[in-house]
């Protein structure tokens, strides 16, 4: 149990396979993509990064929930892919396979 992915959520920071994103940032403002196109949290379904940055340079209190939303998504299907691994006895590959992909923004 922790409070980072709701406190990185309220401020703009979310989390991604290949590494956090500043949703602020100058980049996001026109890209209409989802925060990441194969996820499944509400917040990718319905909302663009576009409309995050949007949100988060308004200072509309919407912004850091959708980003909660999704960064707890990320975090409970991160920890249900790492059990599964244990459980398929692959763990360190899954550890590598992840960190490459995260690591290599």
């Amino acid at each position: 149990d922790c409070v980072l992915p709701t406190r990185l959520g309220r401020n703009g920071t979310i989390y991604t396979k290949t590494g956090k994103i500043i949703i602020m940032n100058t980049k996001f403002r026109n890209d209409f993509s989802p925060i990441e196109k194969d996820c499944e949290c509400y917040t990718c379904k319905n909302y663009t990064r576009a409309y995050l940055a949007h949100l988060f340079h308004g200072k509309e209190m919407l912004a850091g929930t959708l980003a909660s939303i999704h960064n707890l998504y990320f975090i409970v299907n991160l920890v249900k892919k790492i059990r599964q691994s244990i459980l398929d006895d692959k763990f360190f590959e899954f550890k590598e396979d992840f960190l490459q992909g995260y690591l290599h923004f």
